[in-house]
């Protein structure tokens, strides 16, 4: 049995590596080719690529494009760019601003992987004739008798397993994520074995689309209007002053509300309806059930309720919660302590101890929708 749980030769073996052009994914293809693979190398090319000019750490544009290309080079390998820009725009950008505007916060990376990445390049891959598709993720797929299972990374902060709960079991039967076993120093290391020139490349940044991390200069141009003004209401009613458009707030948030002269007050709740931005103290950001849609479960035979951790955000650690299935795709989650901060357009990820049970979209209607 090889590197990636083939039964057949490496060299027998066709693999395509996602490439944005980073280290991760260089790393991971540069592995592949050492273990004897037959590697192809492929990148998606998502937007605009003057969009991303003088910009660093944007992926799959430009400089990115053109780095992947070396690495490909350097190694050996056949390289193609594969133009989903247009695919990329409606599934991903088109969604991130919708989102904004119904009073969400949206994780447009989580749908990239969705709608694009796992989706579109991995039958792609599978038309090649490739085993697998490789990619730079710092998450595990461990083998288990009933099936592939997705698991955190050995390195809990890379860990990247939030953004792949959408993650099939299909798909996750033909996937692979060799550094999801290794720290970021040592895929680093390797880099510079390899004699990588991404090896001291920063990391890409979360939103690849939004120049200089201004997503509202990106909103006004998606969406003319998006800017509109409204009051700024305490949850007692008090009209406490204005805003230039919701899209600038987030649950959760304290800093930058242009109430000076309050006790400290955080966003409660966005109404994008009535244009308003309800404030209050933390207390009022207690949680104690949500709804989530759109579940994606790779566990076993879903037995409601299920007891397991769930995670709200990205950077929040897992805490206990039971899981309920009330219709299909939606569930409600009732969190064994108040959670603070729970904001719509997250995603809800399901955890037994390390393994990825599944998860969902959290909602802004208590009912799921």
């Amino acid at each position: 049995m090889n590197l990636l749980g083939f039964e057949t030769n490496p060299k027998d073996t066709r693999i395509v590596v996602a490439m944005s052009g980073g280290v991760d994914s260089s790393v991971a293809a540069a592995l592949m080719v050492e273990a004897g693979f037959e590697v192809i190398g492929m990148t998606l090319q998502l937007y605009d690529q003057g969009m991303a000019l003088g910009k660093k750490g944007a992926c799959c544009a430009g400089q990115d494009i053109y780095d992947a290309r070396q690495v490909c080079d350097k190694l050996g390998i056949s390289h193609y760019v594969l133009d989903y820009e247009s695919r990329f725009s409606q599934a991903v950008i088109e969604d991130f601003a919708d989102s904004y505007l119904k009073g969400e916060t949206p994780i447009p990376c989580v749908r990239c992987n969705q709608q694009v990445k796992f989706k579109d390049l991995l039958t792609t891959a599978r038309d090649l004739g490739a085993k697998a598709l490789v990619t730079g993720h710092y998450v595990q797929r461990i083998a288990a008798e009933k099936g592939a299972e997705l698991h955190r990374a050995v390195d809990p902060t890379r860990d990247q397993s939030y953004f792949l709960f959408t993650t099939t079991q299909n798909q996750l039967d033909f996937l692979r994520f060799p550094l999801g076993g290794m720290p970021k120093t040592e895929t680093r290391e390797h880099a510079l074995r390899f004699g990588l020139e991404v090896a001291e490349k920063p990391d890409s940044q979360d939103i690849c689309f939004v120049p200089n991390g201004s997503y509202v200069s990106v909103l006004e141009k998606l969406r003319p209007g998006a800017l509109e003004e409204g009051e700024i209401v305490h949850i007692d009613g008090r009209v406490l002053g204005r805003h230039k458009g919701i899209i600038n707030y987030t649950i959760g948030q304290r800093k930058g509300l242009g109430i000076g002269g309050c006790d400290a007050l955080y966003v409660i709740r966005l109404n994008p309806e009535s244009h308003q931005v309800v404030v209050g103290p933390y207390e009022a950001l207690a949680r104690t059930e949500i709804w989530v849609k759109d579940v994606n479960w790779l566990g076993e035979d879903m037995l409601s309720p299920i007891h397991c951790e769930v995670k709200v955000r990205s950077t929040r650690p897992p805490v206990p919660a039971k899981v309920y299935l009330e219709k299909e795709s939606h569930a409600r989650i009732v969190f064994l302590n108040p959670e603070y901060g729970v904001a719509a357009g997250q995603a809800c990820v399901f955890y037994d101890g390390n393994r990825v049970l599944g998860g969902g979209w959290i909602t802004r209607e208590e009912n799921g929708k």
